[in-house]
């Protein structure tokens, strides 16, 4: 569990608890549509698993950042 992970709000905490919310801002989240990427450690994934209802998380590993990169660096270098 080494990699990190790509966690996505889907949902607005408004209505929700406290706790939640305060977890969902932990997590580095602010906006619907707002998408970062944290550590994938134990208390990470215990994080996202209690506000599961609020985001979308995918496993990223360290290829798909250095492709991403890649990609980004060509495009700005195309006419």
């Amino acid at each position: 569990m080494a990699g990190k992970l790509r966690v996505t709000l889907r949902k607005s905490p408004i209505s929700y608890t406290a706790q939640a919310r305060s977890t969902v801002r932990s997590l580095g989240l602010h906006r619907i549509g707002e998408t970062v990427e944290v550590v994938d450690n134990p208390a990470t994934r215990g994080m996202v698993r209690a506000v599961q209802f609020l985001v979308v998380a995918e496993a990223v590993d360290g290829n798909d950042a250095a492709k991403g990169t890649a990609e980004a660096s060509q495009e700005e270098t195309a006419p």
